[in-house]
């Protein structure tokens, strides 16, 4: 089974978020466990502010994780899902990197490991959504 990352549960355990750092941990081990672990270009660059790229590398060797770059059909997905949000009303105060690794997510993996607000869940109604805090 494939998971894809989301920066939010990267995040909890890179940085140590004292209250989702457990749940997010233990998550990305069962994903694991049950699979590989995949992650997009995006999600990569989200994490980079807070790594050096030693860090990045040890990050990635120590998850097991695998860079899959995004396709046409998912940054089509991406752009589509995009379009629906702003018709829906959605302001263009939000930006599309949460699109791209939705997309990224429906189209190269099995399920997406993220925190999720609902928006996921609203826009990506075909692809199994993994939040650990819930």
């Amino acid at each position: 089974m494939v998971t894809a990352l989301d920066s939010s549960v990267l995040l909890d355990v890179l940085l140590g978020d004292e209250r989702h750092i457990l749940k997010s941990k233990a998550a990305l081990r069962q994903a694991h466990r049950e699979g590989s672990l995949i992650i997009s270009e995006t999600a990569l660059a989200e994490i980079c502010p807070v790594l050096s790229e030693d860090e990045i590398s040890e990050a990635l060797a120590d998850w097991n994780l695998i860079f899959v770059p995004s396709s046409k059909e998912s940054a089509v997905l991406a752009g589509r899902m995009y379009s629906a949000y702003l018709k829906r009303g959605g302001r263009r105060e939000r930006v599309v990197p949460d699109f791209l690794i939705g997309a990224h997510a429906q189209v190269h993996a099995f399920r997406l490991l993220a925190r999720d607000r609902g928006f996921y869940r609203d826009y990506f109604k075909d692809m199994k959504l993994w939040d650990p805090s819930v």
